[in-house]
């Protein structure tokens, strides 16, 4: 696949990172922008303005499949867009900052306000990663969160805490749930596929795989020690904090927000009607005392700031905070949060990373998520006719795979080595980023 990618920002330089080797890159930006990370990658750069149309040519936007834009300025991006659009009939994915984009512009193409002229999609990084958040929150003790075949089914990861029943276990030795397959193990930041004979140690993340039901019984036998979550406090009142109150509130989950702007704390008190919106500093260690932040199931620090952010999370766990979510805007401050004891580090740049692996892989095999900072990879393909009947354990993948759930018409599968396949199938398929070629391959899907 040709890509054209407007904007050498970090999140420009993430999807070149992750997509270079199998497709052919360009990167149009100021030459100044080009970095020393551009420069380790077999990519193309192009030195100017993409909403100039001899800029894009000389990119050969016409023979590019995906046009990107991910400039910092949300309308430049948007130009950029639809002049590609316009001269060459590419896939557009527009990354914007602002609401008012995603939600009113009325520039994509299922808009009541369609024309010719369109943009594929809009994407709101920090939309997808409000998202994310709330999903790790209303599933207690997760790590990670995703949900397949309209929730019908999930993936949960789950970190192996010093005091649980499976330290020093053996995967085959654990009486896991029907319906539910633990599909991946990640040890001092490695990310494998386990066997029967793995042992699990403190620190582990597992990650499983299965019926939502059975999934709720694996985390109650294992890994819930207090319920459901009943009350979380959020510091920093942004787009990202009001979503997420916004979507709490709508749980009937108890919130409360800590907010340092006057204006701000004003419209945010006017908006929500169910969230005490407090204003302070949450690294005012003296005010969290006083507002009792230890009482809370889960404290997240959603500033635009990584190192206050570091600074609130820290002061909440050593308060007592037995859960910490960390937004981290900067992807290479992740493994610092992750080191100094921060429970999650979420960033929006990896959310939109992940929404751009869908636009990319597109049609036969669907990238559904990415898992551990994207080492993993949950790929959708459709059974073909030379796989019909064939047993799951009679497949001979060349590769570590885990076939984890199967959608057959409206049943979900999770199936076991002498379930058959049938042609038209979905199965959902766990494997590492490495081998996903591989796996694509083996089903004649690439």
């Amino acid at each position: 696949m040709n890509i054209v990618i407007y904007g050498a920002t970090e999140l420009g330089c993430l999807i070149a990172t992750e997509f270079f080797e199998d497709h052919d890159i360009t990167i149009i930006d100021k030459e100044e922008k080009f970095t020393n990370n551009f420069s380790k990658l077999d990519i193309g750069f192009v030195v100017g303005n993409a909403s100039n149309v001899d800029v894009l040519k000389k990119a050969n936007i016409q023979e590019a499949n995906l046009f990107l834009a991910c400039s910092d300025v949300d309308e430049v991006n948007i130009v950029a867009c639809l002049t590609a659009k316009r001269i060459s009939g590419v896939r557009t994915v527009c990354f914007v900052g602002k609401e008012e984009y995603k939600t009113s512009l009325g520039l994509t193409k299922d808009s009541d306000f369609f024309s010719d002229l369109y943009i594929d999609d809009i994407i709101w990084p920090e939309e997808l990663l409000t998202q994310d958040i709330f999903r790790i929150i209303t599933v207690s003790e997760a790590l990670d969160v995703e949900n397949f075949a309209n929730g019908r089914a999930r993936l949960l990861e789950y970190k192996i805490q010093d005091n649980s029943v499976l330290v020093d276990k053996k995967v085959k030795e654990c009486d896991f749930p029907r319906d539910t397959l633990i599909v991946g193990l990640s040890k001092n930041s490695e990310l494998f596929i386990p066997n029967g004979d793995t042992v699990f140690e403190s620190d582990d993340k597992a990650i499983f795989m299965g019926l939502s039901g059975s999934l709720d019984k694996l985390a109650g036998r294992f890994f819930h020690e207090k319920g459901a979550t009943k009350s979380v406090t959020i510091i920093g009142g942004g787009n990202v904090g009001e979503m997420l109150a916004e979507n709490l509130e709508d749980v009937r989950i108890k919130t409360k927000i800590i907010e340092k702007n006057q204006q701000r704390c004003e419209k945010l008190d006017e908006n929500l009607s169910n969230t005490l919106v407090l204003r302070g500093d949450g690294t005012d260690l003296a005010l969290l005392h006083e507002e009792d932040i230890a009482s809370s199931d889960v404290v997240v620090s959603v500033t635009n700031n990584d190192e206050k952010n570091l600074l609130c999370s820290l002061l909440a766990k050593q308060l007592g905070v037995k859960r910490v979510i960390s937004r981290v805007t900067k992807n290479v401050n992740i493994p610092l949060f992750e080191k100094v004891g921060i429970d999650i580090a979420v960033s929006a740049k990896n959310a939109a990373l992940n929404e751009v692996k869908n636009s990319i892989s597109g049609g036969k095999a669907d990238i559904l998520a990415t898992v551990e900072q994207g080492r993993g990879e949950i790929i959708e393909i459709c059974v073909k006719d030379n796989f019909n009947n064939i047993k799951i354990m009679d497949l001979k993948v060349p590769t570590k795979a885990i076939v984890a759930i199967i959608q057959r018409r409206n049943k979900i599968i999770i199936p076991k080595g002498d379930t058959q396949l049938k042609t038209n199938d979905n199965m959902i398929i766990f494997t590492t980023s490495e081998n996903a070629s591989i796996v694509k391959e083996f089903f004649n899907v690439m």
